[in-house]
């Protein structure tokens, strides 16, 4: 009779089957939800435009026709009999557009194939709580968010497939253009043209070695006659020098001064990206990729454990479980630094406000905790993240500043040293090391009391032009200009270095001859389309298409039409850039003596012999006359053999065997006449130096000349 029974409850067990986006997912998710449970990965969309036509009624609704995913048919078959099977599907795609077309489709492709009700499941964070919470309700899908799902793609798609063709004509074979990549394009390749055009002004500082009995601390030349000190040269820096070395110096002012450092909020996603930029050195891809798998779950011991919530948002909002749980936290960790109050941010006017802030789903997972379960870069975004959340509800911080001036004859010195008097919530941020506690230690000085100048340091400067993007500042300029949304910022700048439109050079994008080429036609032709006031708008729409506003297709319609029309009309009329491509050159093939002709390729100009197929002899372009006097060779882009690393070197190599580290520009040096180059340190930045060894026009003596011969590669 009692195995009747066990039978019995077999039968009648409940069979639900949960459909998430990734396998590493499913796999966390399976074990929380125990048996009667089985979740399986979509991997994506399963379900999309076709990649090789356009897939768009632009006379009917712009109503788009949807297929399989080229490769994805084996897995959409399996999910449809496992829905089959089920007595419930769960759809849980991530709590967001994509993810909601993605339940969309699936559910669409499931509904004739079975009987069982299928319903949509969110949540921000995987954890065992909010996994349950989430099954226990269950919803509808959202059709608005579909649809604003729907729109930007079936737009992107319009774009692209219509400026796509025009580049192949224009320009050349193989290339492309989207709505959001090409005004970050513009972004960067206007940036470009500032850095190129800038030309650095020097100036000078002074600073001086005051003693006080045994104590020695350095000051900086702040005032001269009463002003701002004008240094255009050394000349002026000397005058100075002259003129006080002599005179008394005495304490004439101190000044204290504090200042309240308050904590920042939770990390949204683009300050995630800048920050793990900024501090970590990462890319917003790499940054996007870890905080995915922290995401979606790791092992912790026997457990495996979602550490992170969702990690695509523009929100600072938090939920008061979790501000419950980490005031619990500071209460016993850090009772001093415990505010009476919770602290609430405000969220900005752009935010959907989705999802919460990126925070960590338990407090009591330290970053020390769970160091020996995670990688290298899997902690440190780890710690970031944990750090930013509980510092976010713990007290200020103060520094107190003491500034010191002092006079010598004519001339105003000032030494200022700072000290963390209140660390607050500092704390928990474990970055912040001893040394970053203060900014140097002063002797106890007195107004009236007399100190002497040891030695002066006069120092020659440069000034900095615009700094190029890279992956924090072009995340950051698109955020604050409406220009995108959190899970498009680190797709936009993979796609631009995927199709070679820019290039990164010491963590900076560069755009590339091809990037630059297309903006040129974008701009010029275009300029409503790239233009980052029209892509803040249409994301603005986008956003009113969610909240069931307006109408999806009529907001499609109002752009393309006049969009269609405009590339018509420039694919009849506009220069074709092509004729650029096999330009002519005087430069004879060495192989089989005809002339070479210039072409673009995929990394950019490169010279061709003209008697291809037969002769298929290539060269870099020549980018400068070699400056070795006697020597009429060219220098060239070169790579080493090993890592591939890029160098300049001559073409009569080995005969002639001048190289250099840094790329030739188009400019000359106005003070010798030989070739700049561009040179980039932490101190100056992005700089143009002469080449010349014996010109002092911001040289720094490095030539390259460390590369062995036996690893360049000619």
């Amino acid at each position: 009779m009692a195995e009747k029974k066990s039978t019995s409850r077999k039968k009648t067990q409940k069979s639900t089957l949960v459909i998430v986006e990734s396998p590493a997912k499913a796999k966390t998710i399976e074990k929380y939800l125990g048996p009667g449970y089985t979740v399986k990965a979509s991997m994506g969309h399963l379900i999309d435009l076709p990649k090789s036509r356009l897939a768009i009624d632009v006379d009917h609704g712009f109503n788009p026709e949807y297929i399989t995913v080229r490769g994805r048919a084996k897995l959409l078959k399996e999910l449809q009999k496992d829905a089959k099977k089920a007595d419930e599907v769960l759809l849980a795609s991530d709590n967001d557009r994509e993810g909601e077309s993605i339940a969309w489709h699936l559910k669409h492709s499931f509904e004739d194939k079975t009987t069982a009700p299928i319903k949509r499941i969110v949540f921000n964070e995987i954890t065992p709580q909010a996994i349950t919470e989430a099954v226990k309700h269950p919803a509808d899908i959202d059709e608005s968010k579909v649809n604003a799902q729907k729109a930007r793609r079936v737009l992107d798609r319009l774009v692209g497939y219509n400026l796509s063709p025009l580049l192949w004509k224009k320009v050349k074979n193989g290339l492309s253009a989207g709505r959001v990549q090409s005004v970050a394009l513009r972004l960067i390749c206007e940036r470009e043209a500032e850095v190129e055009n800038f030309i650095p002004d020097e100036y000078w500082s002074l600073d001086a070695d005051f003693i006080k009995g045994k104590s020695k601390f350095t000051a900086q030349l702040v005032q001269y006659a009463g002003e701002k000190p004008d240094l255009p040269n050394e000349k002026a820096v000397q005058r100075i020098i002259d003129e006080i070395s002599s005179s008394d110096c005495e304490v004439i002012d101190i000044k204290f001064t504090e200042k309240t450092v308050r904590p920042k909020p939770p990390f949204t996603t683009s300050k995630l990206q800048q920050s793990a930029a900024n501090r970590l050195g990462f890319t917003s891809r790499k940054t996007m990729q870890i905080a995915q798998q922290l995401y979606e779950g790791v092992n912790i011991g026997a457990n495996r454990v979602g550490l992170i919530t969702y990690m695509r948002t523009d929100s600072v909002r938090i939920a008061q479980t979790a501000i419950d749980e980490v005031r619990n936290w500071l209460k016993e960790q850090y009772p001093a630094e415990l505010p009476e109050q919770q602290i609430e941010y405000t969220v900005g006017k752009k935010a959907q406000d989705a999802h919460e802030g990126i925070r960590p789903t338990y407090v009591s997972y330290t970053p020390d905790s769970v160091k020996e379960y995670l990688s290298r870069d899997q902690l440190r975004l780890y710690t970031i993240i944990w750090e930013r959340f509980v510092s976010s509800q713990m007290n200020n911080a103060k520094t107190r500043t003491t500034s010191v001036d002092i006079r010598s004859g004519n001339a105003v010195f000032r030494v200022s040293a700072s000290k963390l008097v209140e660390k607050g919530f500092y704390k928990v941020i474990k970055i912040l090391s001893s040394k970053e506690d203060s900014t140097g230690a002063l002797p106890v000085l007195k107004i009236g009391e007399k100190v002497t100048a040891e030695k002066f340091y006069p120092e020659q400067h440069f000034t900095q032009g615009p700094a190029r993007y890279t992956d924090a500042s072009i995340v950051k300029t698109l955020e604050e200009k409406g220009i995108g949304r959190p899970s498009t910022y680190a797709p936009i700048i993979s796609v631009l270095l995927d199709r070679y439109y820019v290039t990164r050079s010491n963590k900076q994008l560069v755009p590339t001859q091809l990037g630059r080429m297309i903006n040129d036609i974008l701009v010029e032709s275009f300029p409503e389309v790239v233009n980052e006031n029209f892509t803040a708008r249409i994301e603005s729409e986008l956003d009113e298409v969610e909240e069931d506003k307006i109408k999806w297709a009529e907001m499609i319609g109002e752009f393309f039409f006049p969009f269609r029309n405009k590339v018509e009309n420039v694919m009849a009329t506009h220069e074709s850039f092509k004729g650029m491509m096999d330009e002519p050159t005087d430069i004879i093939c060495e192989k089989c003596g005809k002339p070479m002709v210039k072409k673009l390729g995929r990394f950019g100009f490169f010279l061709a012999c003209s008697g291809f197929p037969e002769c298929h002899n290539t060269r870099s372009i020549p980018l400068a006359k070699c400056p070795r006097p006697g020597c009429g060779g060219d220098i060239v882009a070169r790579k080493t053999k090993g890592r591939g690393k890029e160098f300049y070197g001559c073409t009569n190599y080995p005969e002639c065997d001048f190289i250099s580290h840094f790329k030739p520009i188009n400019a000359y040096c106005p003070k010798c006449g030989q070739f700049l180059v561009e040179k980039y340190d932490k101190k100056n930045g992005t700089y143009k130096a002469c080449i010349n060894p014996d010109c002092d026009y911001l040289h720094s003596g490095d030539d390259g000349a460390d590369i062995p011969a036996a690893d360049r590669e000619e």
